[in-house]
């Protein structure tokens, strides 16, 4: 091979390699801001605890999903553990995450990661939709870490029981009134 084609094999494995690195280190921005790699994880993790004590109906395990804020702001939480044992019908089949989105804020070097994430959990008799708000990091308000809110649904009642997260912030265990 002449001087000249070992020269140019040199700038293209270079320039690959220039764009390797820079799609590496550009795929964890999303939004301006570094997208923490462990929430679609962290999404996971929280959905199988929250499955776990449903399937064994084990309120102590419900409860300790949840940050301090929410059992503190909650109506009646244990009538909401209730409710959603009862309701919650059928042997665990499947469950999948349909999305999910997170906000960071920092202050002074502590941080709070909120995430939110949409589930669709199938089971031997009943399709259900999931929506979480759980505060994954929390070093500004460590109180706030843990489950803020946990709304189940009926799949086919997604049209009138979901809407834009915004309006379904609440503290605890969502019970539709009845």
């Amino acid at each position: 091979m002449k001087k000249g084609g070992i020269e140019l094999t040199k700038k293209i494995a270079l320039l690959i390699f220039f764009l390797i690195c820079t799609f590496t280190l550009t795929s964890c921005f999303f939004g301006g801001r570094i997208v923490y790699v462990g929430e679609e994880k962290a999404a996971k993790a929280r959905i199988k605890e929250i499955l776990s004590a449903i399937e064994n109906k084990d309120k102590e395990a419900m409860k300790a999903l949840f940050s301090k804020k929410a059992l503190d702001e909650a109506d009646d939480f244990d009538e909401g553990v209730e409710y959603l044992f009862d309701f919650f019908q059928g042997d665990l089949q499947s469950w999948e995450i349909d999305a999910w989105s997170s906000d960071e804020s920092i202050e002074r070097g502590k941080k709070s990661i909120m995430l939110r994430a949409w589930y669709i959990v199938t089971t031997d008799k009943e399709k259900y939709m999931f929506f979480v708000i759980d505060y994954i990091k929390d070093t500004m308000n460590p109180d706030n870490a843990g489950l803020y809110t946990l709304r189940v649904i009926k799949a086919e009642d997604e049209e009138t029981e979901f809407g834009y997260w915004q309006d379904m912030v609440i503290p605890g265990i969502y019970k539709p009134d009845q």
